[in-house]
């Protein structure tokens, strides 16, 4: 069982390495426990970029909580636009959709980035949130990108009041 799980634990420190969207990762303790920052583009709207910041546990963490197979739902994200924006075909609803997601444990948890779009203030509202079956996840951040002054193109047509 416990050759299982370090395996397990193996595949899964090799997949985060291997990330082609991490831009930095910094180093936060002895154990090798890191925090990695990554770049995520939003697949509806060139020109806005976010970048997210998660934990990643160590193999010495993981040992010495015996908690093998998940790593917590702590993040942060900040979101800016980086160019003209080209606003594709995009949720108007209050929920939002989702634009980025990543396991955070075998099965239960996962770190997840979604976009809202608010028509009053005329900005674009990121939020990166856990997402656990039991219990749910109060641990969040939120990233705004104000459209006001920005070169925004609608491709569907700018929605009433913009």
């Amino acid at each position: 069982m416990r050759r299982l799980a370090a395996a397990l634990v193996l595949l899964a420190t090799l997949a985060s390495c291997s990330n082609p969207n991490t831009v930095g990762t910094v180093g936060v303790d002895w154990t090798g426990n890191d925090i990695a920052i990554e770049a995520v583009a939003d697949p509806e709207i060139a020109g806005i970029i976010c970048h997210v910041a998660y934990f990643n546990r160590s193999f010495i963490d993981r040992m010495q909580q015996g908690n093998w197979l998940e790593d917590p739902s702590f993040s942060a994200i900040d979101c800016s636009a980086n160019g003209p924006l080209t606003i594709g075909s995009i949720a108007m609803n209050q929920g939002g959709e989702e634009i980025f997601k990543q396991a955070r444990s075998l099965i239960f948890k996962s770190l997840r980035v979604t976009r809202v779009y608010d028509p009053a203030n005329k900005s674009i509202i990121y939020l990166a949130h856990g997402r656990e079956i039991q219990q749910g996840s109060g641990k969040m951040s939120l990233s705004v990108v104000p459209l006001t002054g920005l070169d925004v193109t609608w491709t569907n047509g700018a929605p009433a009041g913009f």
